[in-house]
């Protein structure tokens, strides 16, 4: 595409997605607001703004946790090379070093408060430059910079990026780049100027070109292509014939507000049962303008006149309360709060906590696989291509033909234990049917089985021994 087609595609791509800008409004400025203090409705109750927080906390510590390994990286076939999967492991705990030096938990939880909140994260992985303690850098890409589009696969493998940058910063960000004279300013040395950065598939790779949008006409600043697509966009949830995603909270948004509207009238009924309506005569000695309701004030009222007599109030609000605590158990529910908090019971038995986490992993059931596809994988694969290019890892083909990609979080964990507990159920029952009955179970492969289900590590397992040859 030419520098005016990217522009053009950008915005044909903008018009389509104004229409969900408003509900991202208000979902963030009841829950995240981008700007505190800086406008929008006045927030009365916290609940939504801690129950996202809360759930953004737990995709991290479920899907991502930090300083553990959630992901692996192990070969299709096992009898095809018994050394592939010490190389696998190898190279996943190089790529598990890379993920602990960079700034990826800061940065993915960031994106993550975005899916909450919006229905849609971006995360920009880059390669780092020489020198630094990792060779990975990440972005959380803000929404209102992202435009995206949906391909064919189902994926949002278009993304555009709209952001505004100075003069400085294009020409640290592109070195490369060849900028107009006129571009920096020394009466305006801090304007900004709209720079497009672009990714799209083709038939040999993700294609780059980042544009410099100046008078209606664009500039390439530098183009390129990749081998894995930079930024990651990911949903929470989509209905059908929608590109952008839907959030927890854009369900919860309804609640959300009427929560904060009763918490609003609540405390306006507290200020006047604290402070009280009154009436008074207009005897041309009382002026309510100066009148000051606090202990030890003196009020002048005329000889004969009534003074200053409170107002009875209209009824009690305790309503409110019952609709309050609705609305409150509702959020919490929306967005699982109720559902990923901590056990309240500490005498919880092993059962109770393997059916708690069973149920968790049901109703994420839905958004894992999405999350799976959409980040998890792309994630790795662009990592892996990143450190395969400076030569710290092997060429690992993730095709499903050399090796795959095996999740170890906990998330991941509870369907594996599940697997496993109906091996271990149907290895009792066949040893309760006696000697014959076990005969016919092959014990090696059977833990072999074990160890792929629980992601245990390659090297605590013996090498297979090849058959003799007849």
């Amino acid at each position: 595409m030419t520098p005016n087609e990217i522009i053009a595609r950008a915005e044909r791509a903008l018009d389509r997605r104004r229409p969900w800008e408003g509900v991202w409004r208000d979902c963030y400025d009841h829950v995240l607001a981008a700007n505190p203090g800086m406008g929008g409705p006045a927030l009365h109750d916290g609940t939504a703004a801690d129950a996202a927080e809360n759930l953004a906390a737990s995709l991290l510590a479920e899907l991502t946790p930090p300083w553990s390994r959630w992901f692996g990286l192990t070969p299709v076939d096992e009898g095809a090379d018994p050394e592939l999967a010490g190389v696998l492991e190898r190279a996943a705990e190089t790529l598990q070093g890379h993920l602990d030096r960079s700034n990826f938990v800061l940065e993915i939880h960031q994106a993550f408060l975005d899916l909450v909140v919006a229905g849609t994260g971006v995360l920009l992985v880059e390669e780092a430059p020489a020198g630094e303690a990792s060779a990975l850098r990440f972005t959380a890409v803000p929404l209102r910079e992202a435009v995206l589009e949906e391909g064919s696969s189902g994926r949002l493998d278009t993304v555009f990026r709209l952001v505004g940058m100075s003069a400085e910063a294009i020409a640290l960000r592109y070195p490369g780049a060849i900028l107009p004279p006129d571009l920096s300013r020394a009466d305006e040395p801090e304007a900004t100027h709209r720079v497009i950065e672009a990714v799209w598939p083709s038939s040999g790779g993700p294609r780059f070109a980042a544009v410099l949008e100046r008078d209606g006409r664009g500039i390439f600043l530098t183009e390129g292509r990749f081998e894995e697509a930079p930024f990651l966009a990911f949903r929470w949830m989509k209905a059908p014939g929608e590109t952008y995603g839907r959030g927890p909270v854009m369900k919860a948004l309804p609640d959300i507000r009427t929560a904060n509207k009763v918490v609003e009238l609540v405390l306006k009924n507290a200020s006047i049962a604290a402070t009280g309506i009154w009436q008074a005569d207009d005897d041309g000695v009382l002026n309510p303008a100066t009148v000051q309701l606090e202990p030890g004030a003196i009020i002048p009222k005329a000889v004969g006149s009534s003074g200053l007599t409170p107002l009875a109030a209209p009824g009690s609000f305790d309503v409110s309360q019952l609709v309050l605590s609705d609305m409150r158990a509702r959020i919490r529910s929306s967005l699982l709060a109720d559902r990923l908090s901590a056990p309240q019971r500490a005498s919880m038995t092993a059962t109770e906590v393997l059916e708690r986490s069973a149920e968790t992993a049901r109703l994420f059931g839905a958004t894992y696989g999405r999350l799976q596809a959409e980040l998890l994988t792309p994630l790795v694969a662009r990592c892996l291509s990143i450190l395969r290019r400076r030569g710290e890892v092997p060429p690992i083909l993730l095709d499903g033909q050399e090796a795959r990609i095996a999740y170890q979080s906990p998330l991941a964990r509870v369907q594996g234990r599940a697997d496993a507990a109906n091996t271990l159920l149907f290895l009792q029952a066949v040893a309760a049917l006696g000697p014959s009955a076990a005969a016919v179970v092959d014990l090696p492969a059977a833990a072999r089985h074990l160890a792929r289900t629980l992601s245990a590590p390659s090297a605590i397992l013996a090498p297979l021994q090849e058959e003799p040859s007849a």
